[in-house]
């Protein structure tokens, strides 16, 4: 039913919101971007930033990540126990989203801060009111339309440039548009990988005889291994769409007008797709998750980044910390958006450089 809505965009349309309440019209592209629009804007903006996710582009960051993955590990590999998601697991896609994007390093906390504001509203820890959720975007767009102008000025040899010099058809990007991009690949590029990355290694604590499996075979258990880290942890809970007609979806009449939510947290979990779907398996052959989307128009830009992104941080810590393991029980968001992890201790034998 999920991958029939994701893939059926005419019926289904996002250009309503893509979360369950809904929104004033004008923030929808706001903070949403390409998430919140329908044919024939969604696929002229889409194919504009696709510039910056060929494969290629995402295979020329292979050697940044697995630097900045070492550097991260060997920082904390001393102390023998940390907060993994604030050291380890928000870091990296954290620091790769914004050397991609052109984002000075001095920059990187304050961009970590606003988007935890982001999708921190409803976690009574964040207080973040509609106002505070405003003041965070705006901060944002304001950024970003900054660092557009001044690219489209200055090319470089980030993504930020290419988007902005991009050209599909005699279409180019506005800053207001890159703006909206912005929030949404600063936001959605740190924090999905992030709590992909930290369910992964509770799982692997939790299942110890998986961890052995993947350790015993890296390289050949790994293709499997990631797609399950990303099944077990769907880091987005849900989007919603709009039916435009009258439709039968699973049995039931859908109106139009009618809101259609898809719950990515229960169809990763679908007895009749996965077998033994609550069992977590690094080896897990037929796995064809929605982790990253239900395909269709809006599937994740980021899927390719997020899985090396994944693949290389666990190559780094089986290696350099081979005993690292989940202490207690992680401190979890409280979002029916977000299925994240604010804090979680992780301990391993304390390795002396």
């Amino acid at each position: 039913d999920v991958v029939r809505v994701s893939r059926d965009a005419e019926t289904f349309v996002s250009g309503k919101g893509s979360n369950i309440g809904d929104m004033p019209a004008e923030l929808l592209e706001f903070f949403g971007s390409m998430i919140n629009m329908d044919a024939p804007r969604h696929t002229k903006l889409r194919k504009l930033v696709n510039r910056g996710f060929t494969p290629r582009m995402v295979a020329s960051l292979e050697g940044t990540v697995q630097a900045t993955t070492r550097r991260i590990v060997e920082t904390v590999a001393p102390k023998g126990g940390c907060d993994f998601v604030d050291e380890v697991a928000a870091p990296l896609p954290l620091k790769i989203i914004c050397d991609m994007m052109g984002i000075p390093e001095v920059d990187n906390r304050r961009m970590f801060e606003l988007s935890n504001t982001i999708l921190g509203i409803g976690d009574p820890e964040y207080g973040v009111t509609m106002d505070v959720l405003m003041a965070a975007a705006v901060e944002l767009s304001q950024y970003a339309q900054a660092l557009g102008e001044e690219r489209m000025a200055r090319p470089r040899e980030d993504i930020t440039s290419v988007l902005m010099q991009a050209d599909v058809d005699g279409d180019r990007l506005t800053t207001g548009e890159f703006a909206s991009f912005f929030i949404l690949l600063v936001v959605a590029g740190n924090e999905t990988t992030r709590n992909a990355i930290s369910h992964g290694l509770k799982a692997l604590t939790d299942f110890p005889a998986e961890r052995r499996k993947w350790m015993a075979d890296f390289e050949g258990v790994a293709p499997t291994a990631v797609e399950e880290i990303v099944r077990w942890a769907t880091p987005v809970i849900h989007f919603r769409r709009t039916a435009t007609r009258d439709v039968e979806l699973g049995g039931q009449t859908i109106r139009a007008g009618e809101k259609v939510v898809m719950w990515y947290a229960s169809a990763n979990r679908d007895e009749a797709a996965f077998v033994d779907p609550y069992r977590f398996d690094v080896t897990r052959v037929s796995n064809d998750h929605l982790g990253f989307g239900g395909g269709g128009a809006h599937y994740c830009l980021g899927a390719n980044l997020a899985r090396r992104e994944i693949k290389i941080v666990f190559e780094e810590l089986f290696r350099t910390l081979p005993d690292i393991h989940v202490v207690g029980e992680p401190d979890r968001l409280f979002s029916g958006f977000i299925h994240g992890i604010k804090r979680m201790r992780a301990e391993w034998t304390p390795v002396r450089g």
